[in-house]
């Protein structure tokens, strides 16, 4: 009988064991749910300062990650900015003064309109398994999911984050949760990723809380109102001339 007892309780401990995905198979799935060929979509960015709180809604055409062009809808204000992403090169085009500038170095570090994004997280759309290597450290629940807690560690120079921690949800393979790091160690920043759905046939998150740990404020809501993936994406929209028109 307690033979009988060890291989079942072998058996089981095998199964779980082999039936876990790796690290790297975990973040391939991430990706194939969160990286498209190209994409389309509008969303709101709600920042929350101090005194108030303003929401600035855009439209973006994304190709891969190394090209994409974000027009601003509203506010009056910001109504007509636009921003154009070439590879590693980004351009801004102001229609209060009429010209473009190309954001570069550490200006990339900036805030995007006060948010608590710099252009370097709007610009950094890479495959999470083209930028790092990733362990398993941990299993947790978050709101009733249960996850997977990942460290990334960047196998790249070229990147605003040496390290992270992302908590993976188990069965959609998506980030519900994230930290990220300087090479010293430092938390950097943190966001939770929610309301969920299933568009085209990929888990998506479309609503994204960022928080700057080292800016005093109430964080940045990215809220997706529509994408659209695999989309027919006109050449003319990523060049430098589209950014006046």
């Amino acid at each position: 009988m307690i033979k009988n007892i060890a291989i079942t309780l072998f058996t089981a401990i095998s199964t779980w064991v082999f039936s876990q995905p790796t690290a790297d198979q975990i973040l391939k799935k991430v990706d194939e749910n969160m990286s498209s060929e190209n994409r389309v979509f509008e969303s709101a960015m709600t920042i929350n300062g101090d005194r108030n709180s303003r929401t600035i809604t855009s439209r973006t055409y994304a190709v891969g990650d190394k090209k994409s062009f974000t027009e601003y809808l509203s506010p009056a204000r910001e109504q007509g900015t636009k921003m154009l992403k070439l590879e590693n090169q980004l351009w801004i085009y102001s229609p209060s003064t009429d010209r473009t500038i190309q954001i570069s170095g550490h200006m990339l570090r900036q805030s995007v309109m006060g948010s608590d994004l710099s252009y370097e997280d709007m610009m950094d759309d890479r495959k999470l398994t083209d930028i790092y290597n990733a362990s398993i450290t941990g299993n947790e629940e978050i709101e009733g999911r249960k996850v997977w807690l990942l460290e990334l560690k960047a196998k790249v120079t070229d990147v605003a984050y040496a390290s992270r921690k992302v908590w993976i949800d188990t069965e959609r393979y998506i980030p519900v949760k994230e930290e990220f790091y300087a090479k010293s160690g430092q938390l950097l920043k943190r966001s939770t990723l929610s309301d969920v759905l299933k568009i085209q046939g990929r888990w998506f998150p479309t609503k994204i809380i960022f928080k700057d740990m080292l800016k005093q404020s109430d964080g940045t809501e990215f809220k997706i109102t529509s994408v659209k993936f695999n989309q027919e994406i006109p050449e003319y929209i990523f060049t430098k001339a589209a950014l006046k028109q």
